[in-house]
């Protein structure tokens, strides 16, 4: 079919056979990790202990987590969700960055997680809240950070589990959980939770979460209770890979950690899978920070979904673009191509 636009007033450029499209849209990050990956598992909460100990080491943290959010940008990512970080460093950067004193991708910001003792990240990027009011003076906290979303840590993951088979393992209380989605979402903000159990899935959407970041095997009850909520899956294939797949002798990681990996590493995907052919909402994050998975490199995370949920390139690239731009409630920002709207 003929090109008949009319195209006077505008400035031709010849791509040479290349793309264009709008920046990427990464979902799930932390931007206190670098992703290099470590011969034994460090005790992240006496480390986040040690950084946040002085303004010295708070500083040079800071500069740490700003240089990763450049990276972020230089990768092709102009919009990234962090979803547990230090202190109040993701606010921070986010209002520096919109100032225009640092360089970087627009960020939307949850500061820390919200986890228990003993949970998933509990004492690094998320606090330990031991009661329901523990948890709800740490959502007063986030809101007086101005963060733009919150996040509960309602299981453990796949190095939290001491054994096979139970990755994933309910950490948060189902009461807590309801308790500060119905006060989160009464201040106006969206929860999203780490979940990597079935159990957990379920607890998460029973009890008013948004969106079920990473996502385990999912049965008819809990589709219909995505679809009841309205809520969506950020899939995240990257950091379960490493575990499943990589031979141990490179991951360093054990038996149990392996055949949990794997376990995670399925459930991610047959959930994507099953929100996909049920018209459940799905946007892509690839957990960055976590051991094998940089800041630089979130490409892998639509190479993945391809490769292993089965979708289409152009399926994966609206993913990390247009759909994450329209589920983060900034589709009239970014996430396409359009006259007049402003491609950052």
């Amino acid at each position: 079919m003929p090109d008949t636009a009319d195209l006077s007033g505008y400035t031709k450029i010849d791509l040479k056979g290349h793309y264009i499209l709008p920046g990427l849209i990464n979902m799930h990050v932390h931007l206190a990790g670098s992703g290099k990956p470590q011969k034994k598992q460090r005790d992240n909460e006496k480390l986040v202990n040690t950084i946040m100990s002085t303004s010295l080491t708070r500083a040079i943290a800071y500069r740490m987590v700003a240089g990763f959010a450049k990276d972020e940008l230089l990768s092709g990512v102009t919009t990234i969700r962090t979803v547990g970080g230090l202190g109040d460093f993701d606010t921070r950067l986010r209002d520096e960055i919109k100032a225009g004193s640092k360089i970087g991708p627009r960020i939307l910001a949850s500061n820390q997680g919200i986890s228990v003792p003993g949970g998933h990240m509990a004492g690094s990027v998320a606090v330990a809240a031991s009661s329901i009011p523990d948890a709800l003076s740490q959502l007063k906290k986030s809101k007086q950070e101005k963060v733009d979303l919150i996040k509960l840590m309602i299981t453990g993951g796949v190095l939290d589990a001491k054994e096979k088979g139970v990755p994933g393992e309910l950490k948060m209380p189902p009461e807590m959980v309801r308790a500060v989605c119905e006060k989160a979402h009464a201040d106006g903000y969206l929860v999203a939770a780490h979940v990597e159990s079935p159990e957990g899935v379920r607890v998460a959407l029973e009890n008013g979460v948004d969106s079920i970041e990473h996502g385990a095997k999912l049965t008819d009850e809990m589709i219909n209770l995505f679809k009841e909520r309205g809520a969506f899956l950020c899939t995240t294939i990257s950091p379960a890979l490493p575990y499943a797949l990589f031979d141990r002798s490179i991951t360093n990681a054990t038996e149990v950690e392996q055949y949990n990996g794997n376990v995670v590493f399925e459930g991610i995907i047959a959930c994507a899978k099953a929100a996909l052919a049920n018209d459940i909402p799905v946007v892509l994050g690839n957990d960055v920070g976590c051991p094998w998975i940089t800041q630089y490199d979130f490409w892998r995370e639509l190479y993945y979904f391809h490769k292993y949920v089965g979708v289409s390139n152009s399926f994966a690239l609206y993913t990390a673009t247009k759909r994450s731009a329209e589920l983060a409630g900034i589709g009239s920002l970014t996430g396409s191509i359009e006259k007049a709207k402003p491609q950052t």
